[in-house]
């Protein structure tokens, strides 16, 4: 096993969830499409968005309206935040949000650490405890061919190792699709179950009682507020 924490499964989402994911993807490509331009093959990074938001199950309508809005002129202004914070129990949570109103998003994150008897900090001071990353976990391929496609593409890794079946790898966020690139270019086949940039804790806590209780409402908190894209944390649910 590598030193790094098992990447966890994707759970089922309900409907609300669900719209929250399209919403959220929708402002995500039509930021990335606004900045870097509408065509996939021009702009890398809508291209392997846009493949993200696929395997998401986002509809194709729903990513084509966020294209579209850019190709005709509708000017919105997203800005990408940061809140880091302490739950109960001492675990730690980074909340990125992309929003177009920042006095109304802390608000609604502040709320939820309240409520949750949690307590927001100052920038950084949870950050220093996690590892910046790319993470990918791959399968029908082997730990031994997946190292062997980065070494011929010159792509370095921080970690490799085989979980029940899968190969995970850890990288540099840079590398994320020059990793992701050199596999399928050794093995078509392969079928990544993850691949994002994404915060690693670099030590997991165990919340149990009124402290797993108050963490899981800070969850649920943090997930009705449309803006949040992503939650990190070390908690080992």
């Amino acid at each position: 096993m590598g030193r790094f924490p098992n990447i966890a499964a994707s759970k089922a989402k309900t409907g609300a969830q669900k719209a929250k994911v399209y919403s959220s993807y929708a402002k995500e490509i039509y930021q990335v499409a606004k900045t870097g331009g509408t065509d996939p093959d021009g702009n890398l990074n809508l291209r392997h968005l846009i493949e993200k938001a696929k395997k998401e199950q986002v509809p194709a309508d729903v990513i084509k309206r966020a294209i579209d809005k850019v190709n005709s002129g509708v000017d919105e202004s997203y800005t990408s935040v940061r809140y880091e914070g302490f739950a109960s129990g001492g675990a730690t949570v980074i909340v990125d949000c992309l929003t177009d109103n920042v006095n109304r998003t802390v608000s609604l994150v502040r709320n939820a650490f309240t409520k949750s008897k949690g307590k927001m900090g100052v920038s950084g001071s949870v950050s220093h405890m996690y590892e910046h990353l790319a993470v990918l976990s791959v399968n029908n391929i082997t730990e031994d061919e997946v190292l062997e496609s980065l070494l011929n593409e010159s792509v370095d890794a921080k970690d490799v190792y085989t979980e029940d079946g899968n190969v995970n790898i850890y990288g540099d966020p840079a590398d994320l699709y020059k990793i992701k690139d050199a596999i399928l270019k050794y093995k078509k086949d392969a079928n990544f179950l993850v691949d994002e940039v994404t915060m690693v804790p670099n030590e997991m806590v165990i919340l149990e009682g009124e402290d797993k209780e108050n963490f899981e409402k800070l969850l649920t908190m943090l997930d009705d507020v449309e803006d949040v894209q992503k939650v990190y944390h070390n908690v080992n649910l």
